[in-house]
């Protein structure tokens, strides 16, 4: 057996897939596989500067708005806006957990149940209709991506879901109605299904094809699997006595410390951002251009907004620079393009290849439909 994945440095080691019988599948250990899955799962013993300095930053500039109000006018908008991310994202990092806590006890046979057969187009819609539905912000969604991930989802299912949910799900679906109409918001939540569809799609197939790795935590069910037994072996490992529940908790945490490091490097540098870039720069060169749709991807990019935030900025865009191809690209491409879920898909696969295939599939589509909606006959 080959050296497996692991941390940060388990890019370009190689895995083989190994394919799990069906008696053994019926069985409970796994063996095969979740061997696999622990050792991809091992944290990385090694010193988490990433996570350690961006938590130090953060919470000194949350500190800063409590304990020095006559701090200088850059330090000041640095803690206002760390102030704002954490008020508007912790519920989501806490649900975030809460979840990799709940799918690190749900049986691979279930997960494979719901999302379907990976490389289908039964799977691919299944993995959309989830982000959508699913009613989290961004940074919540993207723990959870990672975690069905880890119980098998493959890596076309787990990227169509990543960039159908970002602010799809259904309060923030209604919310951006209410700011640009309905008719915008069904144009926006249609083009990206289809952008989510059609980047899935070709991620199986270039799976299929060997030019991307496998999930090697993927199982094929066999035909008498026993979905009942999976929910009850699933209810058991989710009853709700204090020892298992603290359990539980520190399952979820250590689960999600890859995804929160990057999500803490964000906070801080949107901070920066905020702090020393103009705002008047920010509100003047983004209309219906080519150039102006170039900055929006680039600052969608670079900062990190929580979905809740998003859409009351794209609804900016929208009416104030009259751009709403604009508003469209600053929605999708912090899924598309936002380097904490790159990071997060790089750690949580052990390849470059796996997470960078996401912008490069997806952000050329963005800009098309993007452009088209800026057409003038569209506006």
């Amino acid at each position: 057996m080959s050296d497996c994945c692991g941390g940060s440095g388990g890019a370009g080691k190689k895995i083989e897939h190994v394919n799990v019988p069906a008696f053994d599948l019926l069985s409970a250990d796994f063996s095969a596989t979740e061997s696999q899955a622990s050792c991809c799962d091992a944290p990385d013993r090694r010193f988490d500067y990433v996570l350690w300095v961006s938590l130090v930053l953060f919470v000194c500039g949350v500190a800063v708005r409590l304990f020095f109000p006559t701090a200088p006018a850059w330090l000041e908008k640095f803690s206002l806006t760390c102030t704002q991310l954490a008020s508007q994202a912790w519920w989501a990092v806490a649900a975030g957990i809460i979840a990799m806590a709940v799918l690190s006890k749900t049986p691979k046979e279930l997960v494979a149940a719901i999302l379907g057969k990976p490389g289908t187009m039964s799977g691919i819609f299944r993995a959309i209709g989830a982000g959508v539905m699913l009613d989290l912000c961004n940074h919540g969604i993207l723990m959870v991506g990672m975690g069905l991930y880890k119980r098998g989802a493959s890596l076309g299912q787990t990227i169509a879901f990543l960039i159908a949910s970002p602010w799809n799900s259904l309060s923030l679906t209604l919310l951006l109605a209410a700011l640009i109409g309905w008719k915008w918001m069904l144009a926006y939540l249609l083009l990206s299904a289809v952008i989510a569809a059609i980047t899935g799609f070709v991620v199986e197939y270039l799976t299929h094809r060997g030019k991307l790795p496998a999930n090697v935590n993927s199982i094929t069910l066999p035909r008498n699997v026993s979905l009942r037994a999976s929910l009850r072996e699933m209810a058991r490992a989710l009853s709700p006595n204090p020892a298992n529940l603290g359990s539980l908790l520190l399952t979820g945490i250590r689960d999600s410390r890859m995804i929160l490091r990057w999500i803490l490097a964000g906070f801080v540098l949107t901070g920066l951002v905020k702090a020393f870039v103009p705002e008047h720069f920010l509100h003047q060169n983004y209309g219906p251009t080519f150039a102006g749709l170039m900055l929006t991807l680039l600052t969608t990019s670079l900062l990190e907004v929580c979905s809740e935030g998003s859409s009351p900025l794209a609804a900016e865009l929208f009416h104030g620079a009259g751009a709403p191809g604009n508003a469209f690209a600053f929605l999708m491409a912090g899924a598309a393009s936002d380097y904490t879920e790159i990071m997060a898909l790089k750690s949580t696969t052990g390849r470059w290849l796996s997470a960078l295939i996401l912008p490069l599939l997806s952000i050329p589509q963005v800009v098309l439909f993007a452009a088209l909606l800026n057409q003038p006959f569209l506006r």
